[in-house]
Order: structure tokens, then C-alpha cells, then sequence
């Protein structure tokens, strides 16, 4: 699942990325009555960070509802791996049995994802044009090629429509600075490094109102 991989700077993002940590890390004591039952490891451990159906409240961490289900198995295991690295993930992930990622992945990827509304319309308006035409001058690509006109996705390429503009944001200089070096990151990392900060935020905003479904 999708974190950000490095810590939030104000105070308020902070305090939000404390409280929720500490509920996923304490929740974890559940895990052994509950391995079986991936809807309760849901309810009782991923609920926290990423909301009762996979729409997180809290824009910092993302929403995982209609991932691909092998897109959200890949991301546990790198977690559990230590390929992807967060602070918060990796004691949850290390409380999962190997039985559980498949039925949990699948709870998650079977849940519609529900648009943010947290975004600016008018850099929304740039963000579509880069999102779909790129940036032939400086060799930024069109997203549209790996994610779909909808932001819906492709095999490797995960679903980002409807994602919130903090995390998608984050993520994206994340890939630039190299701090996210798992799944398709070589590719990630040369086409975040050719964005523009106003780039990096205006697709982010664009992303955030799509229904991707």
C-alpha cells in the first residue's frame, strides 16, 4: 500500500501522522485472532491510516481503494522486504502472515474509489493538459500512456484517479529525489525529475477529481 515515504513538515501533518500511526502500530497486537479475516485486519488495523473501505480522511496517506490487487500485494510484500521503506508500515506489515496479503489486497482492490475534493480547479486545468500531452520541451512524457485517461491503471502502472493531491504530490518528488526506489521507479525517476514544481502540482490536482471507475 502507498505511504509516504518521508515525514511531514507542519505541525498539523505531524500531530495527524503521530495519531494514526500510533493506532496502526497498537492495533497490530489483534492480528493473531484476526489473521484469517482479512475484512477484520481492515477494520482493526489498516482502518487507522487508510479509512473503513479504503478512502483515508487524512490527505497524507493514501487512498488504496480499487488498487490492483496485485499492485497492493507487491507494495506489502516490498514493505515487508524493506525494498519500500516507512516508518509507519513496516511494523504493521511485519505483524502479516503471507496467507494474508492476497484476501486483503483483494478487500481493498473490490472498493470504489471516491474522487478528492481537496483540489485547485484552475491548476487542475494545467495538470490535465500535462497529464495527457506532457511536456515535449523539457522530455516530460504524457501520464496517460501508463495510467489511462482515467487514471485507472495498467498491470504494473497503479490507479492514482481520485487520489489526494498531498500524497500523489509527495510521491512524485519522492521519485525525483530517488527516496522511492521500488516498483517502477528508474522510469518514475527520470520522468518526476523533468517536472516542474507547478507540474508535480497541477497533475496532482487533476488526478485528485477523477472517478476513475
Amino acid at each position: 500500500m502507498n505511504h509516504p515515504d518521508t515525514r511531514p513538515t507542519s505541525a498539523s501533518a505531524r500531530r495527524a501522522l503521530v495519531i494514526a500511526a500510533s493506532l496502526a502500530i497498537g492495533c497490530t497486537w489483534a492480528l493473531p485472532s484476526a489473521a484469517e479475516d482479512a475484512k477484520t485486519i481492515a477494520a482493526t488495523v489498516c482502518i487507522a491510516c487508510h479509512g473503513e473501505d479504503g478512502n483515508s480522511a487524512i490527505p497524507m496517506f493514501p487512498k488504496i481503494a480499487g488498487l490492483q490487487e496485485s499492485y497492493i500485494v507487491k507494495q506489502l510484500r516490498d514493505f515487508q522486504s524493506g525494498r519500500r521503506k516507512s516508518d509507519i508500515m513496516a511494523p504493521v506489515v511485519a505483524a502479516l502472515k503471507p496467507q494474508d496479503l492476497a484476501p486483503l489486497a483483494s478487500f481493498y482492490a473490490s472498493q470504489k474509489i471516491k474522487p478528492s475534493s481537496d483540489a485547485d480547479k484552475k491548476a487542475a486545468e494545467f495538470g490535465k493538459m500535462v497529464y495527457f500531452e506532457g511536456n515535449e520541451e523539457t522530455g516530460v512524457p504524457a501520464c496517460v500512456g501508463c495510467h489511462q485517461p482515467q487514471g485507472a491503471g495498467h498491470l504494473i502502472y497503479p490507479r492514482i484517479g481520485g487520489q489526494h493531491v498531498t500524497y500523489v504530490t509527495q510521491q512524485l518528488k519522492n521519485f525525483a529525489s530517488g527516496e522511492r526506489n521500488n516498483d517502477v521507479s528508474r522510469y518514475m525517476r527520470v520522468v518526476a525529475k523533468r517536472m516542474s514544481e507547478e507540474e508535480i502540482d497541477s497533475v496532482a490536482a487533476y488526478l485528485a477529481g477523477l472517478d476513475s471507475k
